[in-house]
């Protein structure tokens, strides 16, 4: 098994995911385009663009293992580099909002029709559970199919939260991607764009992402406290021993 002191080694840093995809993005798309003259918006927006995509990669060589959300940040911001650097703004960012969640919600209520429920795929892990001592406790009572329809529910109640976000987020980037007046001059546009950029990045972290988590950490709550009531097990039978 696993030590706990390897495992925290492998988990992700949330406050340095915060810090580096939220926080400072937000900081230089709002500041450092009005302190560096005509070039300052094209400035901020590479150097904002730099810091999440720099993180991924850190992330990636720390780890040592591959993560799809990363992975889906970078194409996220350089997609958002893409459309400000080809000027497209308005409904392109709307749709850009909404496009990535409602691809991962169909790629994991695709891993339910598939056969293989991405909930398993993430929570059957020895690290998290006892997974052989739960397999041998369900068949003995004879429950394995119960198993496989309850990641089958949870997988489908995951693949809700992200059509949910989508939807969330193309409401909110409507609202704020709003049409730039084509007659101001281009520094001018470039700004505004950084500042909408900056306010749906923030908004989006307290209105969407937050509680997103909650419906996340529910739809977890949901599959130990299903799992503990088919197999019989307490919490503490079902977790891993921390002794090293």
């Amino acid at each position: 098994m696993i030590k706990p002191t390897e495992v925290r080694e492998k988990q992700e840093n949330a406050l340095l995911n915060l810090l580096f995809n939220i926080i400072l993005p937000v900081v230089v798309l709002n500041q450092l385009s009005k302190r560096l003259g005509e070039d300052g918006p094209v400035i901020a927006l590479i150097v904002a663009l730099a810091l999440p995509i720099g993180y991924g990669a850190y992330d990636y060589i720390t780890r040592r293992k591959h993560n799809f959300i990363s992975a889906l940040g970078i194409v996220n911001v350089a997609f958002t580099g893409g459309f400000a650097l080809l000027k497209l703004e308005g409904i392109w960012f709307a749709v850009k909002e909404a496009i990535f969640p409602l691809i991962i919600g169909m790629a994991v209520y695709v891993s339910n029709l598939a056969g293989k429920p991405l909930m398993k795929t993430l929570f059957w892990n020895d690290n998290i559970i006892q997974t052989q001592v739960i397999e041998e406790k369900l068949k003995s009572l004879n429950k394995e199919g119960e198993l496989k329809k309850l990641f089958r529910k949870s997988t489908f109640l995951f693949s809700v939260s992200f059509f949910l976000s989508a939807f969330l987020n193309f409401v909110l980037a409507a609202s704020i991607f709003t049409s730039i007046d084509p007659a101001l001059p281009e520094a001018v546009k470039s700004e505004i764009l950084n500042g909408q950029i900056a306010k749906m990045t923030w908004q989006g972290y307290v209105v969407i992402a937050l509680p997103m988590m909650v419906f996340m950490g529910f739809v977890m709550w949901f599959t130990i406290h299903q799992l503990k009531k088919i197999s019989g097990m307490t919490l503490e039978e079902i977790m891993p021993s921390q002794k090293t």
